[in-house]
């Protein structure tokens, strides 16, 4: 079966909404009309970005089809080459900032496989079609495209000319424009924060971001649980909150051994293995990395990465 597209989007609608955005966004942040009919000439309504923002692979695969594309040879390999490529600027921003160097790598890794594949589409156009083509999150792309052109005077970049995801996210660590603008830092100390060249930004922008979303160094991030084959229970439906405890869960009947003490916020994960249920107890800083992505399988992914690269980097193979 093909996947289902988006249905066409309306070309007249799309140039009203653009039109009407320039001109309250001109009006709110000082930008000339002038310097918007520029940026904005050769703006395209991209159906192809409406098709693939309808069916992101967190949404279209099991978990174990999703983890086999990010727990590869090649990307484990991969770590382990950029590790060593930028260790020390990891292990001073890992003394920064507090938080771990394979978890770092492994956010690029999922990320973009280490800066290889940062995304084709004009940013421009990415976020113009999502803000005026795409009714479900409009306002929020709107939002976005709003903060990208305060980003591109800010940063003095070309707007016309970056590339990045068809929703818009930009260079190796995939920020979105507020992203960019909220926590993106200048690790090189050139006076820019530059998220597509300059990787002293990168790896500490994403640092920064763990660090402001709570990341506690030295704390588990998950582990696997398991449960009696006559276990009477109903698993949760997957959240991004930590709604129960350690305690709690194990009192629940689910089986597992934690460093953690009994009062943690703890959160059960239930996923599609390839034998059936896989579990896992997400901690506070499971929870974290579902701030950069809002997908249990995504922080899943990141953090069997992390642990991947790392165990390969020690084992010095």
């Amino acid at each position: 079966m093909l996947p289902a597209l988006a249905p066409a989007a309306d070309e007249a609608s799309f140039r009203a909404g653009l039109a009407e955005f320039k001109q309250e966004v001109g009006e709110r942040h000082g930008f000339s009309d002038q310097t918007l009919a520029l940026w904005f000439a050769d703006v395209e309504l991209q159906q192809p970005i409406l098709d693939a923002i309808s069916r992101p692979a967190e949404r279209v695969r099991p978990w174990h089809e999703y983890r086999g594309i990010f727990l590869t040879d090649r990307r484990i390999d991969g770590g382990v080459e950029f590790w060593r490529e930028h260790e020390a600027a990891l292990q001073a921003i890992a003394a920064e900032y507090g938080v771990a160097p394979e978890i770092i790598v492994a956010i690029i890794g999922v990320e973009t496989l280490y800066g290889r594949i940062t995304g084709r589409w004009r940013v421009l156009d990415a976020l113009a079609t999502l803000a005026f083509a795409y009714p479900p999150r409009a306002a929020f792309f709107r939002r976005e495209l709003e903060h990208f052109l305060l980003l591109s005077r800010e940063e003095r970049l070309e707007p016309r000319a970056a590339l990045g995801s068809y929703a818009g996210a930009m260079g190796p660590p995939q920020f979105i424009p507020s992203s960019y603008r909220a926590y993106a830092v200048d690790g090189s100390g050139n006076g820019r924060r530059d998220l597509f060249h300059d990787w002293d930004d990168v790896l500490a922008s994403v640092a920064n971001y763990f660090k402001v979303h709570g990341w506690r160094d030295g704390e588990p991030v998950a582990q696997p649980a398991e449960v009696a084959g006559n276990w009477p229970g109903t698993h949760p439906a997957n959240s991004l909150e930590l709604g129960s405890t350690v305690a709690g869960l194990q009192t629940e009947g689910y089986r597992f051994t934690s460093a953690l003490p009994d009062e943690a916020p703890a959160m059960m994960v239930r996923l599609d293995g390839v034998d059936g249920d896989e579990l896992w107890v997400g901690y506070h800083n499971f929870r974290v990395i579902t701030r950069y992505n809002r997908s249990v399988m995504y922080a899943l992914a990141v953090y069997q990465l992390s642990q991947a690269i790392r165990a390969r980097m020690e084992d010095g193979t």
